[in-house]
């Protein structure tokens, strides 16, 4: 009898397929004492170096399958591995507390996985999963267990797992595999990344689901809704074959525009950028036709790491996406940390309201030596490409002011050192607070670009925390006064002539698009996937329209009703009728 259910669609795409259940045996790890712990040492390195030669093969696996860039997701995972100080640490609890190896690696890692995994910030969050994922590797090949192999499937298998590991994704056998299931997960983690990169439809986080199910038995996933369709009924499969047919069709339309440049009927030309948050991204990126790099965030590359990165380290994750880029802006935000993400190495305060606290560019400039290094990382990846770095969470020109000292010292540090960089190299800043959309003018006449960072401008200016689930509602981006907060940054940067994008969510919202475009923006900055859609809406636009529009949504008095008139925007547009006001 056909069961209906539903979870997170992570990637796009439907299919019919046979149950495939990935049944993985769980890990045991007990407080076993130790009789000889140089050989439980021993059995430690023996298993990493195990665990290097398998994630190396599956890194030469990814990169042939999918790309090089997603390939590069391993090479973090091989970092963390390899770490020496970790290998310390867990060496010296076998030591000191005289258990085996295996319960020794659980404690070591647990710190870091605790971390991560209870930050607010759900990109930051996921990483706890690669953690998760190395750990579990390590632990099996210390135990001598088999690790399940997903590379040989039977045909038309849609696997059907509690969670899907990145390592297990790039094996999965591409030829029978449709797509793919799980209990747990979100939308942002490395699974669900590669599972949009390999054009497998993807529903992630549909609870407990395996122990009501059996191999061979026939299920339907939707990637677009989260719709699962288990025992389907054949009017189910034919309306499913129906689904699946349109949106081929308009996914194969949708691969026309990705290379397009997104001109509007007035011929308005404007800008379709990424946000990126590694250079395991890439792949996404070029493959959807990004005109540049709006937002690279690098905090995925401190919280990666059981120490601040070096400058090396940075130097080469920028280089990378800077020649990966071919001459297309990458705009690569300073150290975004506090708040709802933490560092382990960083000793950091406990307070009231974090997201009002000690966070980003008030601890680079607090500590110094942070943000130096990242300054003298970036300026060396400038001479590799059209590099702009962007400063977090501003509310004063003291601080715009103290940052761009620094910025200019360690300019003068490398012509002193002989070391070349863009010296055109733009430092620009996020709009996320009300005090300075107030004075938007005063801050465009310092700074070389502005990007709205619309999740935290919605939270300030409406004093509703994102990550309160209760309050919802309350934070919500079409409420008038954001979008009026918007517009102030819109013209106050226009004012004195600089450039400015946004590259928070509401960017690569279409029902957004023709509401931003009327505002002004000149770059929307999104999830790659969403680019070619959002270019194929902004190729059928035509701006005078569109201002009109936004003059309309501005004297609105809710978020209901501005989004009520997008939507009635949106219906007359499609028909290809001229809305009048």
């Amino acid at each position: 009898m056909e069961k209906r259910i539903s979870g997170i669609g992570v990637s796009p795409g439907i299919a019919i397929g046979k149950v495939y259940l990935l049944l993985k045996k769980d890990i045991v790890v007990s407080k076993c004492p130790c009789a000889n712990v140089a050989e439980e040492q021993k059995k430690l390195l023996e298993a990493r170096n195990k665990t290097k030669e398998q994630l190396l093969k599956i890194r030469e696996t990814t990169a042939k399958k999918v790309s090089e860039e997603k390939a590069a997701i391993f090479d973090a995972h091989i970092t963390l591995l390899e770490d020496e100080d970790l290998l310390e640490e867990v060496n010296n609890i076998i030591a000191d507390d005289k258990v085996c190896a295996e319960y020794a690696l659980s404690q070591g890692i647990e710190v870091y996985t605790k971390i991560l995994s209870e930050v607010e910030d759900e990109y930051l969050r996921e990483r706890a999963g690669d953690l998760v994922d190395i750990s579990d590797r390590w632990i099996r090949n210390i135990q001598g267990e088999e690790i399940v192999d997903v590379s040989n499937l039977p045909k038309d298998s849609i696997v059907v797992a509690r969670d899907l590991t990145p390592s297990d994704t790039a094996n999965l056998d591409l030829d029978n595999t449709l797509g793919f299931i799980t209990e747990i997960g979100g939308r942002t983690s490395h699974t669900s990344i590669m599972a949009r990169s390999l054009e497998l439809p993807a529903v992630v986080g549909i609870g407990e689901i395996l122990k009501d199910l059996e191999n061979n038995q026939t299920i339907i996933i939707n990637g677009n809704t989260g719709a699962v369709i288990i025992d389907p009924s054949k009017e189910s499969i034919d309306e499913c074959l129906k689904l699946k047919d349109e949106f081929d069709k308009k996914r194969a339309l949708l691969k026309e525009y990705a290379h397009k440049d997104a001109i509007s009927k007035d011929g308005t030309k404007i800008r379709v950028y990424a946000n990126i948050g590694s250079p395991a991204d890439l792949g996404g990126v070029l493959k959807n036709g990004a005109d540049g790099i709006g937002l690279y965030r690098t905090e995925f590359l401190f919280m990666e790491n059981t120490d601040f990165p070096t400058e090396e380290e940075q130097f080469k994750a920028y280089k990378e996406v800077a020649v990966a880029m071919s001459g297309h802006t990458v705009t690569i935000r300073t150290m975004d940390i506090g708040g709802d993400k933490y560092l382990p190495y960083l000793e950091m305060p406990k307070e009231e309201n974090p997201a009002l606290g000690w966070r980003a560019l008030r601890i680079c400039l607090d500590k110094t030596s942070i943000i130096r290094t990242q300054f003298r990382a970036l300026l060396r990846a400038s001479a590799f490409g059209k590099i702009k770095v962007m400063l977090p969470m501003i509310v004063s020109l003291e601080e715009l002011r103290k940052a761009k000292a620094i910025f200019n010292e360690c300019k003068l540090e490398l012509v002193k050192e002989n070391i070349a960089f863009n010296e055109a190299l733009e430092l620009g800043m996020m709009i996320e607070t009300p005090s300075v959309v107030f004075r938007a003018e005063a801050f465009a006449r310092e700074a070389d670009f502005f990007s709205i960072g619309t999740n935290d401008l919605t939270q300030y200016t409406l004093a509703s925390d994102r990550g309160n689930e209760k309050i919802a509602s309350i934070c919500d981006p079409y409420n008038p006064s954001v979008l009026i907060a918007i517009k102030m940054a819109i013209d106050g940067a226009h004012a004195n002539g600089i450039i400015i994008s946004m590259c928070g969510e509401l960017a690569g919202d279409l029902l957004a698009v023709p509401l931003l475009f009327g505002l002004g923006l000149d770059v929307f900055s999104m999830s790659a996937i969403s680019i070619p859609e959002v270019k194929k809406m902004i190729i059928s636009l035509d701006k005078a329209e569109c201002q009109m529009l936004a003059k309309r949504v501005l004297t609105l008095d809710t978020a209901d009703e501005v989004k009520a008139e997008l939507l009635r925007f949106l219906e007359i547009h499609e028909k290809g009728e001229t809305i009048s006001y």
